[in-house]
């Protein structure tokens, strides 16, 4: 299946005074993007009030994501209901699945979804299961270390070369603790030289965009810095900038 990157957000067009994304994808967007291709925008949305903001941030944002506590209260009509907010973004489902992989990856790709997460401590049979999904949905799996950000890499050795993603997570409760580090950060640059594609996520913003951009991962994930902003578009448009100048 030929991937074909998604066009950055500001090739997009918007309607009715710029409000709105035009849908302008007719099949299921892909969250593959190309090997070098320039770090992307992911947008998470982890409360239920964070689903208003979704028309007036898709433009600033590759990806939108739905998080794991939207999934929860509000099950797979979370994902279709940002598909039709965002004009038909790429969506990403933030699963965090550990078993029943199968049924979970039908679920979300039949949804609608472009990609999901799965914990990266889960079962060689729940990552072999669930990639035989998202490969017949033209999906994408990644593989989340929330659990532990020394994960072994080697333990992925099984999977084929372009669907070794992993999410490096920094966890929002021990951010919100005090005891938050940026070391998910600073293992990018060794997760790529072993062959993975990097999303990025967990506590990036203003202060640390920089030093996330040295590092070059593929996804960088934003959350609470834009929608928990007193102007979300405000500072959408700023990290979108920032990134885009990066892009050259």
């Amino acid at each position: 299946m030929a991937v074909r990157p998604l066009e950055p957000p500001s090739a997009r067009t918007r309607a009715d005074g710029g409000d709105h994304v035009t849908a302008r994808r007719r099949t299921r967007p892909t969250h593959n993007p190309r090997k070098g291709a320039p770090v992307r925008l992911q947008l998470a949305l982890d409360a239920p009030e964070h689903l208003a903001l979704v028309p007036r941030l898709t433009p600033f944002f590759d990806i939108i994501e739905v998080g794991t506590p939207v999934l929860k209260r509000f099950g797979l009509t979370a994902i279709t209901t940002v598909a039709e907010l965002s004009g038909g973004a790429e969506i990403l489902a933030d699963t965090k699945t550990v078993d029943g992989g199968a049924l979970e990856a039908a679920m979300v790709f039949g949804a609608g979804a472009s990609a999901m997460t799965v914990l990266a401590q889960a079962s060689p049979a729940t990552r072999t299961a669930t990639l035989e999904v998202a490969r017949a949905h033209g999906g994408t799996v990644i593989f989340d270390t929330i659990l532990d950000g020394t994960f072994d890499v080697a333990t992925l050795a099984d999977l084929d070369q372009d669907e070794l993603w992993l999410a490096l997570h920094a966890p929002s409760d021990a951010r919100l603790a005090g005891n938050g580090t940026e070391d998910h950060i600073a293992r990018v640059a060794d997760r790529r030289q072993r062959g993975c594609r990097v999303s990025l996520a967990g506590g990036i913003g203003r202060t640390n965009l920089e030093k996330v951009l040295a590092v070059a991962p593929d996804v960088i994930v934003i959350g609470s810095s834009v929608t928990g902003a007193a102007n979300p578009e405000k500072e959408a448009s700023w990290l979108s900038t920032t990134v885009a100048q990066a892009r050259g």
